[in-house]
């Protein structure tokens, strides 16, 4: 029989020291960020800073195609709910809007000034208000705290309007942390202040989802075994709900890597995003 524990929590969430050159990210991602800002820029198809609410962070970045968007996608950053923002991330629109799709990247308070289920909801509001200035089906993809995010939007208790809501289409959890439970044996939980009843009322794994949802638990080969496990959980669970999931797992893909498919419109992550 093969028994599994966890004594260090810190260690089973930490990314950049368990990859090799991880010390590299996330400046490795500010520089193609600014370049495609730059040259979507420079057609006038890049709409910067567009305000969703009243707080400083509350803006969104909308990256559009050439002609009429065929949807819009949506791209939630991670950073455990405390650090980051969307600069860091622009380069990742490219697959999507490649392939003529409209994509929306927007900043969020960060912990501790705000509790993750407050996040929850700026995210909502900054998918409302792309939502409304983009027509078709929306796309929903977000990366570790991301897709953590873009999963509570398709499950019970979202803060999305049900117009939203139904035009839905397809959710793409990159490494997201499904089930926030765990996180309060971290360190990192002096800064998000996760306590029992937060945990219950935000981790998508311990709700149900919105009736057709399709989600896809994406996750890198490479990862640390929470990642591999918190990418299992929500599938299994939301399947049994009746939800249409997917899981995959993608070869030679760490944390840092894993989202790197977003900006090739070729590769398998953007057409199963956008499938």
């Amino acid at each position: 029989m093969l028994e599994r524990r966890i004594a260090d929590w810190d260690n089973a969430y930490t990314n950049g020291a368990n990859i090799a050159g991880g010390d590299r990210w996330p400046a490795a991602w500010v520089e193609p960020a600014q370049s495609f800002r730059d040259t979507l820029s420079a057609t006038d198809r890049a709409q910067l800073d567009i305000g969703y609410g009243d707080k400083p962070r509350n803006r969104l970045d909308l990256f559009l195609p050439e002609g009429t968007p065929k949807g819009l996608v949506v791209f939630v950053h991670g950073g455990y709910w405390m650090a980051l923002d969307k600069s860091y991330w622009s380069h990742l629109a490219k697959g999507s809007v490649d392939l003529g799709y409209a994509v929306a990247m927007p900043s969020y308070t960060l912990c501790p000034e705000v509790r993750i289920g407050n996040i929850v909801r700026e995210v909502g509001a900054a998918i409302g208000k792309a939502a409304g200035l983009v027509e078709g089906p929306i796309m929903l993809t977000g990366h570790s705290a991301g897709g953590h995010l873009v999963s509570r939007m398709v499950a019970s208790g979202s803060p999305l309007a049900p117009e939203v809501q139904a035009r839905i289409r397809h959710v793409v959890s990159l490494s997201g942390v499904h089930d926030l439970r765990s996180l309060m044996n971290t360190g990192m939980n002096k800064t998000l202040h996760i306590d029992e009843a937060e945990a219950l009322a935000e981790s998508p794994a311990l709700l149900r989802p919105m009736a057709n949802v399709r989600i896809t638990c994406w996750v890198g080969g490479g990862e640390r075994a929470e990642f591999l496990r918190q990418n299992d959980l929500l599938a299994n669970i939301w399947t049994g709900l009746g939800a249409a999931t997917g899981a995959v797992v993608e070869p030679d893909r760490h944390h840092f890597s894993v989202i790197d498919g977003l900006a090739d419109k070729d590769h398998a992550l953007t057409r199963t995003l956008l499938g």
